[in-house]
């Protein structure tokens, strides 16, 4: 295709995202003000397959056997390439929508209605996965080890965040719960006759902040206590927690998990308590950014006016389950700039940047930016070999392994 047609086909599916943009931040405010955590985003879904089947795209809510799970379908003249657009739409305990999906719960949509109008009869599938549970539970790692996603060339996402960026890092991670099983007794007049849990919990704790200083700088260890008994006069017979274990090398994860899982074992051996472990069905991967991919995405932020930066080496990196989609199939998130790096994700204060101005033009400059990526991978057949050959050089398959 000759570049000023694809050029064309960009203004055009641009214009169409500018003439309902009050349509779209309505959809994004709507979600915010009804925030829903992780597998419990019924409204959300609901809102978002509504507005995609009015658009005529095919809808099947409940992929990969979870009820907040949905794709969006709209084929054009041909069967290939299939394109992945990723949304999310789970909120935060306590803070709402923090890390701002409201914004991503229709930044794909978006751009899917507007490439169906002004493109219709594209060459491919553009699909949209509406994925639940990014912050806890991980959906788009089940939908990836479900084969939700089987067949799909390049997967998009776009995240708010505090800068503009598109090589973005993430760190894989384990978790799981823990429960020591001991014996209550009286904690006075007869302690001698208990087995105390919450021993094996604290002791548990300490063995573990003295691994920390013998593990590589990348890995992360953390856990909370989820009940620690029941009244300080019965020795605790039951205590649990939930724990963390990260890293950058899923090899190295899987070797510090295992020294993690035997310091809890020790320390039940040591109390005199039974151990069991609970570990979450969804590992998150480490990111593996499409590099070709992330400099056309970049190009096309950039024809927006946006400043596009360099990731900074410094940035301390969270997990997500785009990770798991990126050893999958060639994928990019893209990061858009709602509020001032002063600011932290995860806050009050972002969770009011989602819905600020500042929220409502990344959500518009984002599903531009998506579409006109999309068109790129469906018109460049260049372009998408040379991604998959990038990916085919570089990515490992993900490993579905559990401590």
């Amino acid at each position: 295709m000759p570049e000023s047609s694809l050029d064309l086909f960009k203004q055009k599916t641009c214009e169409v995202i500018d003439r309902r943009k009050d349509e779209l931040i309505e959809l994004s405010t709507q979600i915010h003000n009804h925030p829903e955590l992780a597998f419990q985003e019924f409204k959300a879904v609901e809102w978002m397959t509504e507005f995609l089947k009015k658009e005529r795209l095919s809808v099947e809510k409940g992929i990969g056997n979870l009820p907040t799970a949905y794709r969006a379908d709209h084929k054009g003249s041909t069967d290939s390439p299939k394109i992945a657009l990723l949304a999310e739409y789970d909120a935060l305990p306590g803070i709402g929508h923090g890390c701002g999906h409201n914004i991503m719960a229709v930044i794909s949509p978006a751009a899917a209605i507007a490439l169906k109008e002004a493109v219709p009869d594209h060459p491919g599938q553009i699909s949209v996965f509406g994925t639940p549970a990014e912050e806890n539970g991980g959906g788009k790692a089940l939908l990836c080890k479900r084969g939700a996603l089987i067949g799909y060339d390049a997967a998009l996402l776009v995240h708010p965040a505090v800068c503009y960026e598109v090589d973005y890092k993430s760190i894989g991670c384990q978790t799981f719960r823990v429960e020591f099983f001991g014996k209550a007794a009286h904690a006075s007049a007869a302690p001698e006759k208990g087995i105390n849990a919450l021993d094996a919990m604290i002791h548990s704790f300490n063995m573990i902040n003295a691994l920390r200083q013998h593990v590589k700088p990348d890995v992360r260890i953390h856990g909370i206590i989820t009940n620690g008994g029941k009244a300080s006069n019965i020795v605790p017979d039951y205590t649990s927690g939930e724990f963390t274990v990260r890293s950058t090398d899923d090899d190295y994860m899987d070797e510090i998990l295992d020294k993690v899982l035997k310091i809890f074992r020790a320390s039940a051996d040591a109390v005199g308590c039974t151990v069991k472990f609970d570990f979450n069905e969804a590992r998150y991967a480490t990111m593996q950014t499409n590099q070709v991919l992330a400099k056309a995405f970049a190009e096309n932020m950039k024809s927006l006016g946006l400043p596009v930066q360099d990731r900074d080496p410094n940035r301390g990196m969270g997990s997500s389950d785009i990770g798991n989609v990126s050893h999958e199939m060639p994928a990019v998130e893209g990061w858009f700039k709602i509020a001032d790096e002063d600011v932290q994700a995860h806050s009050p204060e972002f969770a009011a940047a989602a819905i600020s101005p500042a929220g409502h033009k990344a959500l518009l400059d984002a599903a531009k930016t998506i579409a006109m990526t999309t068109l790129d991978l469906i018109y460049r057949p260049d372009f998408l070999k040379a991604i998959k050959e990038e990916f085919d050089q570089n990515v490992s398959p993900i490993r579905y392994k559990l401590g």
